[in-house]
């Protein structure tokens, strides 16, 4: 009986995947329902941007089974998500600042970071810190061009550290 269901493919349609790419579904039909004056272009953006970080989440839970190293995973993509967001929005540090470019940074470490470690939690706790510290110095870096932007994007570190705090929790399990 074991061998048998051992073998058995994993559920394709689970609440938890209902219920985020529905959520994603909502957020997309949003603007639309508010009549946002987007244009065709602005929803195939926001279409690409939340299909990739629900596949990202999908992916990344599924790497584990851990249910503290996929809080962290989905919480790293969300602020992933966040951050190109607000920068394509009104960016961090002013509309169509160049050093809102610096936020890339902090995206590059926690992907390349956690390529490198290949996801694993312990590891994961030490690229997550890293993004915290990076996204605080690049934020209040900015604080002479946009003291309300430096101290919004600097607040992004809060994040980081939360999904920290999640990867520390999976490696001690």
């Amino acid at each position: 009986m074991t061998e048998m269901t051992a073998s058995m493919p994993r559920r394709l349609i689970t609440p938890w995947r209902i219920a985020g790419w529905g959520l994603i579904a909502i957020l997309l039909a949003l603007p639309a329902i508010l009549r946002f004056p987007w244009t065709a272009s602005d929803f195939v953006l926001a279409a690409v941007m939340l299909g990739t970080v629900g596949a990202g989440i999908e992916f990344l839970a599924r790497l584990s089974g851990n249910v503290f190293v996929r809080l962290g995973g989905v919480v790293m993509a969300v602020t992933c998500f966040l951050t190109i967001w607000v920068n394509l929005a009104v960016g961090m540090i002013g509309d169509d600042n160049p050093y809102n470019l610096l936020f890339l940074g902090v995206l590059a470490v926690a992907v390349g970071g956690t390529l490198m470690v290949r996801y694993r939690a312990a590891a994961m706790v030490k690229v997550t810190l890293a993004c915290a510290v990076l996204q605080v110095v690049v934020g209040l870096g900015g604080y002479g061009m946009d003291p309300r932007g430096a101290i919004f994007s600097a607040f992004f570190g809060l994040f980081w550290l939360i999904a920290a705090a999640l990867f520390a929790a999976g490696a001690r399990r």
